[in-house]
């Protein structure tokens, strides 16, 4: 919504004279023909001279308030200074009010001058307390946000230049430039509105030059300084929700209190001995508490019946930091609007039950991070080193929860400590002495080192959960296992082999299967994977001599135990020059026991054509299959593990097998 600008006649300004005039009565009537005459030249000074620290549209609000305001309950008798001869504002036979308008742009100026230090006095007081500056009754916007149309890069100039001056020095520089009143005039009119040291103001608004190749006066009459020339923009939407839906929740407590205030006493409630709800509770007080946060020794894990996360000491340079700690502490148990949450799926995001493991406080890139551990979940805590870091989560804060019940040495080897540019960085656990970085897409390859600090943080490693191509992925080896990075807090780890007993990736077997496998690994990311098997479960002669093809099943485990993901695929003969094309997903399971130590049997199949044109299908199944059989759009069946069968493009079919115990089963799906 943008309305055209308003303008008024300029009214005439005063000039230097002898002194004070005599009292002059002002009623309301005049006061009020010169308010409503002048109404937008009188808003552009307040708007002028109102600390641009309220904002553009509390500043735009208070401005015509303070207008508003200025017009007398009833007449005045005013003294004001020395009126010059009138001048005609530009209507032939009209001249300009000046008493009206004189005395109504004094009350103005004064009550924008008090805008920028607002103090009260008490009743009882001697003296006025400074108070924080508050919206105006009137007028008011509900939903909107009200701001003056936007100028050019001189009056961006002009405008923070006149920010920095303190108000009484604005309203000099207003005065002179928009009213044109010399320095005699505007020295006598700021000292009857009560500016402090008036003559301070003058020389400090004499030393503003107006940008180069502009004139203060017409940068002052623009649209940008304009409070009636509007422009409206919607408020926080989703902020005003949750605020509404607050209230409203608020309005219904209210209302179960007062129904609850008025029933008869005696007995207990539904909750029998239980205390009210908003009683305090001793171990979610010492949850709040940085000193009591507990930290495990720091050789502590050479003697751990388990190597997990409760046998890491606290690292990092801010550990002794009782307000950072203080502030995680509060924002784990009650995040603010502003803090980004993130959990793994199947994390609860409550408070902690009582004083949290501190793993980790300190600095690293440009954040100051916190890692926290509470037996059953790590959360980190991250604000801006810059920011504000005010309690409630300042701007940019940031809490992630993981899931990590259970973790041991194998598990617990890591955590993602920050990332930035395409990078991450870890925290390895303190029985880590080195690690490296291999690609996953190039097996063959020499690993590169990663250095660890002795605090335990790595240097800045790639991170392919922040990858949009696949045309590298960087897995993380330590202590001989390996690891990647799948956007969570703990890095998943990669095995290979039967589900029975699945084992480090090694050799060239695993390392081709890995290097076809990994760029589907980008499904993963984000469902709270601890492990990511790899199976090569069958190697299978294509038919028409179309080479040797790889069947592989791939099963992801979580934390959480439920939600697991497998998916099958084939790895046919690759194209020249793409040895490690990645293979083709031919079945997708989600939550079911396939391929894992319930069921370390597979079975998938596809419909494969040969290059000669003809269409087949094509089956495999591990080593436990006694039989293969096929059932719908296509029909056949063969002993052993493996089947192949001519078929027409687009047939469907159903797999079926049968173990060596006589059990039939199904392929993946």
């Amino acid at each position: 919504m943008e309305q055209q600008q308003a303008t008024a006649p300029r009214p005439s300004g005063l000039r230097p004279g002898a002194g004070d005039s005599p009292a002059a009565f002002v009623d309301v009537d005049r006061a009020e023909a010169a308010l409503v005459e002048h109404y937008p030249r009188l808003t552009r000074l307040a708007y002028l001279v109102l600390p641009s620290a309220l904002g553009r549209n509390r500043r735009v609000l208070k401005a015509h308030s303070v207008v508003q305001r200025a017009l007398p309950r009833r007449g005045v008798s005013a003294r004001l200074p020395a009126l010059p001869p009138q001048r005609h504002s530009g209507r032939p036979g009209h001249p300009v009010t000046s008493p009206g308008y004189a005395f109504v742009r004094l009350r103005v100026l004064r009550a924008a001058l008090a805008a920028e230090r607002p103090r009260v006095r008490l009743p009882l007081m001697r003296h006025e307390m400074p108070v924080p500056p508050l919206p105006p009754l009137l007028p008011q916007v509900w939903g909107l946000r009200l701001f003056p149309r936007s100028g050019g890069a001189d009056e961006l100039v002009l405008d923070r230049t006149l920010s920095a001056l303190p108000a009484p020095a604005r309203a000099a520089y207003v005065l002179r430039a928009l009213e044109g009143l010399g320095d005699t005039e505007v020295r006598a009119l700021l000292e009857a509105a009560d500016a402090e040291d008036a003559q301070g103001a003058l020389a400090a608004a004499a030393g503003v030059a107006p940008p180069a190749g502009s004139r203060s006066r017409s940068l002052l009459e623009s649209a940008e300084f304009d409070p009636c020339s509007l422009q409206a923009r919607p408020t926080d939407l989703l902020r005003r929700r949750r605020h509404s839906r607050a209230a409203l929740a608020a309005g219904a407590a209210v209302l179960v209190c007062g129904a609850l205030l008025t029933l008869p006493g005696g007995g207990w409630g539904p909750d029998g001995a239980a205390a009210p709800p908003y009683a305090e509770n001793a171990a979610a007080q010492a949850a709040l508490d940085p000193a009591k946060v507990t930290r495990a020794a720091a050789g502590a894990w050479r003697h751990a019946t388990r190597r997990g996360f409760s046998a890491w000491p606290a690292r990092g340079d801010r550990t002794h930091d009782q307000a950072l700690l203080r502030r995680a502490l509060a924002v784990w148990a009650r995040p603010g609007p502003d803090v980004r949450v993130s959990a793994t799926p199947g994390t609860a995001e409550g408070p902690a039950a009582g004083p949290p493991q501190l793993l980790y406080a300190g600095v690293a890139d440009r954040a100051a991070v916190v890692l926290l551990y509470d037996g059953l979940r790590v959360v980190r805590y991250a604000e801006p080193v810059d920011g504000s870091g005010a309690p409630g989560g300042g701007p940019g804060a940031a809490l992630d929860f993981a899931r990590t019940d259970g973790a041991d040495s194998t598990s617990a080897t890591a955590l993602v400590l920050n990332r930035s540019d395409s990078n991450v960085r870890y925290l390895t656990a303190p029985w880590i002495e080195h690690a490296e970085l291999t690609d996953l897409l190039k097996p063959g390859g020499a690993a590169q080192p990663l250095p660890v600090g002795e605090d335990g943080t790595t240097a800045p490693a790639p991170s392919p959960a922040q990858a949009t191509t696949c045309t590298t992925w960087q897995a993380l080896r330590m202590d001989g296992h390996l690891f990647t990075d799948l956007g969570e807090l703990v890095p998943a780890r990669l095995t290979s082999g039967a589900p029975a007993q699945p084992g480090e990736p090694d050799g060239p077997q695993a390392g081709t299967a890995w290097a076809r496998t990994a760029c589907h690994l980008g499904g993963l990311r984000g469902q709270g994977v601890r492990t990511v098997n790899s199976w090569e479960f069958a190697r299978q002669q294509l038919p028409a001599g179309g080479g040797t093809a790889a069947w592989v099943c791939t099963r992801a485990e979580t934390w959480r135990g439920a939600g697991s993901r497998t998916f099958a695929q084939v790895q046919a003969p690759p194209p020249a020059g793409q040895r490690y094309a990645p293979g083709t997903v031919v079945a997708r399971s989600e939550g079911g026991p396939g391929c894992g130590p319930r069921e370390p049997w597979a079975l998938a199949g596809v419909l494969w054509k040969a290059a000669g044109g003809q269409w087949w299908l094509v089956a495999a199944g591990s080593a436990q299959l006694t039989e293969i059989g096929a059932g719908g759009g296509v029909t056949g069946r063969a002993a052993g593990s493996q089947l192949a069968v001519p078929a027409a493009a687009g047939a469907e079919a159903e797999l079926s097998g049968r173990l060596r115990s006589g059990e039939r089963v199904t392929g993946l799906r």
